[in-house]
């Protein structure tokens, strides 16, 4: 019996030290797939096919799969669906690669991932059942923004980056900026739910004027550039009294934050006040994309500034 299990024990134990040499590639590879599956579900709201699969988990009566019969809204619903069982893979992937490494902290992460998987596949599920009302299609997305702050965090923990002495006002900044941060995006959820594209030509809309909702959601956003600004300068200043080798990791975290946001806010004054009442499908598909690097943009921010980086051994 002992001979019979110590190939595939063998093989198991290899493959456990190939996966712990590659533990930064597959943190990576579960964070950008926790983005792209936003990218794809606004495909499947943007397209109309929302409810190209019209039951879950069966994507019809009767059918697990999309047929013929419901055409190319079937295809791309229950292409969406597949991805899910993608995800769920490469998240075991992960959580085998940072347990094998012996990462104790990014292991729990890794596990909690796998776990919200899961529950967003259900509420994914009840969002057809109930027809694409809007406030949970809602729900469904901040899911998923919580997702993509567990696999930043995920990154950071299996990168472990030095952590260095910040000015005051950097502590004071990074703690609102994120919040400030999440409250936009937040806005940006209810201003979706009021225009158009709502997934299927049948579902509803949440009731609240476009306009205003768009203006709600465009004060916090500007507020959010002039903080960013404000602590780039304190940092990139901070830098300048420092030693050229030192590594410049927040002031860079914070650039590229700073860039990503005017980027967004570019896209939303062109959707605002340009392209009225037709907003085009693809400028909302790229601010999806934008709002969910956002999300994990802030949350490395953030740690660049009040991040542990030791983690415990297994």
């Amino acid at each position: 019996m002992n001979r019979f299990l110590e190939f595939p024990l063998k093989a198991l134990d290899w493959v456990s030290g190939r996966l712990a040499g590659q533990v930064r590639v597959w943190a990576w590879i579960s964070l950008v797939s926790e983005i792209l599956i936003v990218v794809t579900g606004g495909v499947v709201r943007l397209t109309g096919s929302g409810l190209g699969c019209t039951d879950w988990p069966e994507c019809t009566a009767g059918n697990f799969t999309s047929t013929p019969a419901d055409g190319i809204h079937g295809i791309i619903e229950f292409g969406n669906r597949a991805l899910t069982g993608v995800l769920v893979i490469i998240a075991i992937v992960t959580f085998v690669a940072v347990r094998s490494a012996g990462l104790k902290s990014a292991s729990r992460m890794a596990l909690v991932l796998i776990a919200g998987i899961a529950v967003q596949a259900v509420v994914g599920g009840v969002t057809v059942w109930i027809k694409l009302i809007p406030w949970l299609v809602g729900v469904h997305f901040v899911l998923s923004a919580v997702m993509i702050v567990l696999s930043s965090l995920l990154v950071w923990r299996v990168y472990q980056p030095q952590h260095r002495t910040m000015p005051q006002l950097a502590y004071r900044l990074a703690t609102p900026i994120a919040f400030l941060g999440g409250l936009v995006v937040f806005i940006g959820v209810l201003t979706t739910g009021s225009g158009p594209h709502a997934g299927d030509i049948n579902s509803v809309r949440n009731g609240l004027s476009f306009e205003l909702v768009a203006k709600y959601h465009s004060v916090p956003a500007y507020v959010l550039v002039i903080l960013e600004l404000m602590l780039f300068a304190v940092l990139f200043r901070h830098d300048l009294r420092r030693k050229p080798r030192e590594k410049r990791l927040a002031t860079t975290a914070y650039a590229v934050l700073l860039i990503a946001t005017l980027a967004q806010a570019g896209l939303g004054i062109t959707q605002t006040y340009l392209v009225q009442p037709a907003v085009p499908a693809i400028l909302v598909g790229f601010h999806m994309f934008g709002a969910a690097s956002m999300v994990s943009l802030l949350t490395f921010s953030w740690l660049t500034v009040h991040g542990k980086t030791k983690d415990l051994a297994r």
